[in-house]
């Protein structure tokens, strides 16, 4: 496309030299890497780097011209100053790609904990109703039957419609996408045409990373507010934060609840004894969605995977899919086959006794996998924590004492603690303040506490202690990723295990433990 085109309608201040009228543009990036003959660069000061100290390195690879908030007079290259370098990076990559993604039926989830889940299951409930689908997440980008492992959780604006037009051109007819709260606050997803929207549920995360709490939760919901008329949001009826949006979008809302009926889809005799939920599905009344109406009625569901969350992200993708059109039946049918997501609460091991897999990054996410696990019959817990390397002492601080809000409903005496030492980076690395945290908020409890320099030590321990129906819980981010092969192979190793394929079955294409 002609750079005349491209910039038309373009909020812009002023340009730096002669405008090239027939200059053709091939590509739009923020990487110079990325940059090949006839780019357009478009340089944005980020956190760590500022783009503008590239673009004579971008000039000389073949860039034709430059987007920038900051003229470089040092540069010959012919410059364009904008406002918000971002927001027209986003706008220029989806024009140039002929705006992908009104071409294709768009779903965008966000959530503090279980956006990835929530969109495994919908990708899946899609795929088994048998349409052609697309996915973007933290774990991996899917286009069709192509797979490649997620660098970001929402990827740069550029490279996501890149993928978009490869989805249209694909005949992807169903793209689900988690949508990150930097996604939203750096315009990733700016011009992204969402047909449907959810957000989960909201609470303390990310604070360092958008400066306060209010900023967070305004970069979150922001997908909800922006939502355009005709669309769906879906919320959280059991999430304050998520559901007093309903009156700030345009969107049509739809309601969910495991506690409250008057929801427009409501989860009524839970079941949680097996740690596999079983529950009444009920709508409330009929719903008009983008492909027909939701008849209201009484659906039981019995879901695979277990834990109370499991409940809550199913919730939402039943009601998402439903609303696209998806019969009740196959909705159905696709959640009670759903085998789940690793490292949320993922058993990895269920014989004599169980051993869980479980990311315990935040307080909402710790609350989350504790009433999955009070729910749970099981005679003893032997908890192997990992302590969050380099999160300072009050994320540490915060998650113990998340953790001993449910001391008295925990069948344990005892925390293992590990600073994950033969696996963590050097930016994962547990600082003496945050062992000071640990062992400080833990003398407030009556729990025994060992803590282990390495990760193996601890789950050797929690293993060799496990009796016939107790439960090993791994628990933490960071190191812990590696925590489920490392319990695996030493059962292997201890114990007479004549089928390996299945003992290792549940670490088949994990990517969180990759070297």
């Amino acid at each position: 496309m002609k750079l005349k085109k491209l910039i038309e309608g373009l909020e812009f201040v002023e340009y730096k030299g002669c405008f090239p009228d027939e200059m053709e543009i091939t590509s739009v990036t923020n990487d110079s890497r990325k940059v090949k003959e006839g780019s357009l660069f478009v340089a944005i000061k980020g956190y760590l780097q500022d783009g503008h100290d590239f673009i004579e390195m971008a000039r000389k690879k073949g860039a034709a011209a430059a987007v920038v908030s900051e003229f470089r007079e040092d540069v010959d290259i012919f410059q364009v100053r904008v406002q918000n370098a971002r927001e027209t990076l986003s706008a220029l990559s989806a024009k140039l790609m002929g705006h992908p993604t009104r071409k294709l039926r768009m779903v965008g989830i966000t959530a503090t904990n279980g956006k990835t889940t929530t969109s495994y299951i919908l990708d899946h409930i899609y795929s088994m109703a048998g349409y052609r689908t697309g996915l973007i997440g933290s774990v991996v980008i899917k286009v069709g039957d192509r797979f490649v492992h997620s660098e970001l959780t929402t990827p740069e604006s550029s490279d996501l419609q890149l993928i978009f037009s490869e989805m249209v051109e694909e005949k992807i007819e169903r793209t689900v996408m988690e949508v990150s709260s930097s996604a939203l606050e750096l315009y990733r997803v700016h011009d992204v045409d969402f047909d449907i929207v959810a957000f989960n549920n909201f609470s303390r995360e990310h604070i360092d990373q958008h400066g306060s709490l209010e900023k967070y939760y305004d970069a979150k919901s922001s997908l909800v507010r922006n939502a355009k008329e005709g669309a769906f949001a879906v919320l959280n009826m059991d999430d304050e934060a998520t559901y007093s949006l309903r009156g700030e979008t345009k969107a049509h809302v739809v309601s969910f609840s495991t506690k409250d009926d008057t929801a427009d889809l409501y989860c009524s005799d839970l079941d949680l004894s097996s740690g596999r939920a079983k529950f009444l599905l009920k709508i409330r009344q009929d719903i008009v969605g983008l492909e027909g109406v939701i008849e209201k009625g009484e659906y039981p569901v019995s879901l695979m995977v277990p834990g109370f969350h499991s409940v809550v992200n199913s919730l939402s993708a039943m009601a998402m899919a439903l609303i696209d059109g998806v019969q009740m039946r196959d909705v159905i049918s696709a959640v009670e086959t759903f085998g789940g997501v690793e490292r949320r609460f993922q058993y990895i091991y269920d014989e004599e006794f169980i051993i869980i897999d479980d990311h315990f990054a935040n307080a909402s996410n710790i609350d989350m996998t504790l009433e999955s696990l009070v729910k749970l019959n099981y005679n003893k817990l032997h908890l192997v924590y990992a302590i969050r390397g380099n999160r300072g002492p009050t994320v540490n601080r915060e998650n113990i004492t998340t953790l001993l809000k449910w001391r008295d409903r925990l069948h344990m005496d005892e925390i293992i603690g590990t600073k994950s030492g033969e696996y963590v980076t050097s930016k994962d690395k547990v600082t003496e303040e945050e062992i000071r945290v640990f062992h400080e908020e833990l003398e407030k409890s009556d729990l025994n506490v060992i803590l282990y320099e390495e990760l193996k030590e601890a789950i050797y321990d929690a293993i060799d202690k496990a009796q016939p129906g107790d439960v090993v819980l791994l628990a933490g981010s960071q190191g812990m990723d590696h925590g489920a092969r490392v319990a695996l192979e030493y059962i292997y190793e201890q114990k007479d295990c004549k089928d390996k394929e299945k003992l290792f079955a549940p670490l088949k294409g994990r990517v969180s433990d990759m070297a």
